[in-house]
């Protein structure tokens, strides 16, 4: 008994690594429509990621979409999400009205312009994207308003990763919005508390790309 002692704890100590080591395979990374994306499930839920390519105001901006595949009602902000950077610096999400409260006071047509278009390809060159109370179905609620000076409000409104509680089956998708003064995230990790988890994304630091001529 007493020699099979130590092979046991060994079997355990693998075991243990094994575990590990599948916990940190969860993250997984794939390209769509020329987007780097990280996804990610815990409890059921997926929430999946993109850097856009775009950038407003000083703002970097992430896709988001979330998927609720568990039993449970859950609800998601954009104040969830947090990044932080090699070194401990960290930086919050902006709450959507902030940011919608940003894009109507200071972004010019040309910015929601490039911001809608930017969206829209990541959006619709992701097959893994099926919103069942995402983008589209905010702007088509938005310009059902009818007025021509709300159309930007509305674009920004619906682009905007806004409060909004999923039941088991739904999902949503927009954009996460952070205040980086227009430079990348850099290396770090993306941390978002929801749905009684905790989801961490190593986040590694984009590669400067050439300008095409």
């Amino acid at each position: 008994m007493g020699s099979r002692s130590p092979l046991r704890v060994l079997a355990l100590l693998f075991l243990a690594t094994l575990s590990s080591a599948r916990l940190r395979a969860q993250v997984l990374d794939f390209e769509s429509g020329g987007l780097k994306y990280k996804a990610l499930t815990r409890g059921g839920v997926t929430i999946m990621f993109a850097p856009l390519p775009t950038k407003v105001l000083g703002y970097t901006i992430l896709q988001v979409a979330i998927s609720n595949g568990s039993p449970t009602s859950w609800s998601f902000r954009p104040e969830d999400f947090r990044f932080e950077r090699d070194g401990g610096q960290r930086i919050q999400a902006v709450s959507a009205g902030s940011v919608v409260k940003q894009l109507l006071d200071h972004a010019s047509r040309g910015d929601v312009g490039r911001l809608i278009s930017a969206y829209e390809a990541a959006l619709f060159g992701n097959s893994q994207v099926h919103s069942t109370n995402g983008y589209e179905e905010r702007r088509q609620d938005y310009l059902a308003i009818g007025s021509t000076k709300l159309k930007a409000a509305a674009a920004a409104s619906a682009i905007a990763l806004v409060t909004t509680k999923l039941a088991p089956g739904q999902s949503t998708d927009g954009a996460v919005f952070y205040p980086s003064g227009g430079k990348p995230l850099g290396s770090g990790k993306l941390i978002v508390n929801a749905a009684a988890e905790v989801f961490e994304f190593p986040v590694e630091a984009e590669t400067p790309q050439r300008a095409s001529r």
